[in-house]
């Protein structure tokens, strides 16, 4: 008999699982998110909550997966393989939410991308749904990383329109019971800074940046919450997790494609060129 084709040396593989939708036009949802879960050398696996007909303009026909086809396939991937973390995006209905919540183990770091509305205004979570998100995943979260808009729903404050409110949502988000917060201030005039809150610490982080002057956004919240859950997978810590994801999107956004009429897609694969 031959050498076997695998050394039993090779280290297993680390496994991370995004549970979202599915975006047509692949610069968004689980594409994304895989796409960055191999750009960091982690197993990606996936559940889909919902399907989308969407483009570079924008999201035109949405279909939500049946709660119970969403369990199953987190069942079907956590029984047989098992997963070093877990992140959401797209949730869709309160159904799905409370599936997600009751299918991932407790022991799997969670990262949660709060999906409420795509940036062309599609509304991506049913509004009944926005209190279980809080309740049953922002609680147990590792790591939610909402921008302003978001932010500003999951606390029930009013618009964020500048640092001070961005470090106030992240400090409650925390307190609701997130291991971290990450509220990213992209939609803040000048160059952007993420406010990082981390549980049992007085005082934020902030994540300091630069503007990238390029029309290739579309996706850059699912490649954050994505790259942050690879690392994670990979043994690192979650800050340091959230700064080498902020990064890895802004390397993103710089080799983004310009597909389309409207907003191109971030390229997670750019650190591989």
């Amino acid at each position: 008999m031959g050498a076997p084709l695998v050394s039993p040396d090779v280290p297993r593989r680390r496994v991370a699982l995004t549970i979202a939708g599915v975006d047509s036009s692949g610069g968004a949802g689980i594409a994304a998110d895989l796409k960055t879960f191999e750009a960091h050398g982690v197993w990606g696996t996936g559940a889909v909550t919902a399907v989308t007909a969407q483009d570079t303009t924008g999201v035109h026909a949405v279909h939500a997966v049946p709660a119970a086809v969403v369990r199953a396939q987190v069942d079907a991937v956590v029984g047989d393989i098992g997963v070093d973390v877990a992140k959401t995006g797209m949730l869709a209905t309160a159904g799905i939410v409370d599936a997600v919540a009751a299918a991932v183990p407790a022991d799997v770091p969670l990262v949660v991308d709060p999906v409420l509305v795509s940036t062309s205004g599609a509304a991506l979570l049913e509004p009944d749904a926005v209190g279980r998100l809080r309740d049953a995943l922002v609680s147990r979260a590792a790591v939610v990383t909402p921008n302003l808009a978001e932010a500003a729903v999951l606390t029930g404050a009013g618009p964020i329109t500048d640092r001070a409110g961005m470090a106030e949502a992240a400090l409650a988000l925390v307190a609701l019971g997130a291991g971290a917060a990450l509220v990213t201030g992209g939609h803040l005039a000048g160059d952007p800074a993420d406010c990082l809150a981390l549980a049992g610490e007085a005082e934020v982080r902030w994540l300091e940046g630069r503007r990238i002057d390029r029309p290739t956004t579309h996706g850059s919240g699912c490649v954050l919450s994505a790259a942050i859950a690879a690392e994670l997978a990979r043994g690192m810590e979650v800050a340091d997790a959230c700064v080498a994801a902020k990064r890895f999107v802004e390397g993103a956004i710089a080799h983004g494609v310009e597909l389309g009429k409207g907003t191109g897609p971030v390229d997670p694969g750019w650190a591989r060129d």
